[in-house]
């Protein structure tokens, strides 16, 4: 099992907006990096949805429900998207200055690589930040 995290604005879509449909395709990524990585994806890897912007916090636990496929919303196709169904909402969320204040998460994709969407999580980074969430 891989860990992730991807990043949505939560006044585009937000955590309440995935509950609410229980399932969405992650479209709209144009960066090669951050495709790359919904490419290596796996049925029931775990990804951390961060609010960015606004909150600027992980929120939520999603479940890889569908592999990689044509983005619908990219006319060049270059670019495509997974599915992801809520897992669990956190306890407590986990904001960005915490993050950064936590020694042991100072390689976290997050800070290393701030403006990717779609990042690589780290299983000792995964479990750090679960304990911080109470998940």
């Amino acid at each position: 099992m891989k860990y992730w995290l991807m990043k949505s604005e939560p006044n585009c879509y937000s955590w309440a907006d995935l509950i609410k449909d229980k399932k969405t395709g992650w479209d709209g990524v144009r960066n090669y990096q951050a495709r790359n990585n919904m490419k290596a994806m796996e049925l029931g890897d775990l990804a951390f949805l961060y609010h960015s912007i606004n909150g600027k916090e992980i929120v939520g636990i999603m479940k890889i429900s569908k592999l990689y496929h044509p983005d619908h919303t990219d006319a060049t196709g270059k670019f495509g998207m997974v599915e992801v169904k809520p897992l669990k909402a956190l306890k407590k969320f986990v904001n960005l200055a915490e993050i950064k204040a936590n020694p042991k998460l100072k390689e976290i994709a997050l800070i290393k690589q701030s403006r990717l969407s779609v990042c690589p999580i780290r299983k000792t980074e995964w479990d750090i930040i679960c304990k911080m969430a109470e998940a």
